[in-house]
């Protein structure tokens, strides 16, 4: 074997390493805590709402079958809400669906995006919403980014077909740990009372 043959064998070895060494380092630093200085409520957010999206097949049922509650509102609407997961970045997650059960097409009023006068100009979203925990006689708005946008299900359709279904999500700051109950107020729905898992 010649001289130059084990220098060019040590040169490949030396390039394969060094390749395997920075593929190790990015996945590493792709799990770094703190999102690569990204913050924290956007990018909670932003996994919030692609979860948002993709919670129900195609008939309309919640993919993991969950109901938390199942409440019925004006003009054949059903809010049925199915998951409320706390996380450790200290909000909660509410996520469920709008039913148009009946047999016309349902109009969503505007009071759904709250009546907050910096949200007049806003898409339509689901800002109207708040938790409500009764034992430390205490009220949770959904929260906002930092352009005042809030974190819900926004931009949608002003109206939902007669059987079609509206998938939403929503966040809020966390409760105290020690509360696992609240109620979901929401325009044109009567009061629901879920757990929080988390």
């Amino acid at each position: 074997m010649t001289a130059r043959y084990v220098r060019k064998a040590r040169r490949t070895g030396a390039a394969a390493l060094l390749v395997a060494t920075l593929a190790f380092s990015a996945a590493a630093c792709g799990g770094d805590d703190d999102g690569g200085g990204q913050d924290k409520g956007a990018s909670s957010s932003t996994a919030s709402r692609d979860s948002g999206k993709a919670q129900s097949k195609s008939d309309g049922t919640p993919e993991t079958g969950t109901v938390l509650a199942t409440v019925k509102g004006d003009a054949g609407v059903e809010m049925v809400i199915t998951s409320a997961t706390r996380d450790s970045g200290g909000f909660v997650t509410v996520n469920g669906q709008i039913k148009n059960t009946g047999g016309e097409v349902y109009t969503t009023p505007v009071q759904w995006g709250g009546e907050e006068e910096a949200l007049a100009d806003a898409d339509r979203s689901f800002a109207g919403m708040t938790l409500v925990d009764s034992k430390a006689k205490k009220r949770y708005y959904v929260l906002r980014d930092t352009d005042n946008r809030p974190l819900t299900t926004s931009g949608y359709e002003p109206s939902i077909e007669a059987g079609a279904t509206l998938t939403f999500f929503a966040q809020f700051p966390a409760p105290e740990a020690s509360t696992h109950e609240v109620g979901v107020q929401f325009p044109g729905f009567p009061n629901a009372t879920i757990e929080i898992s988390g």
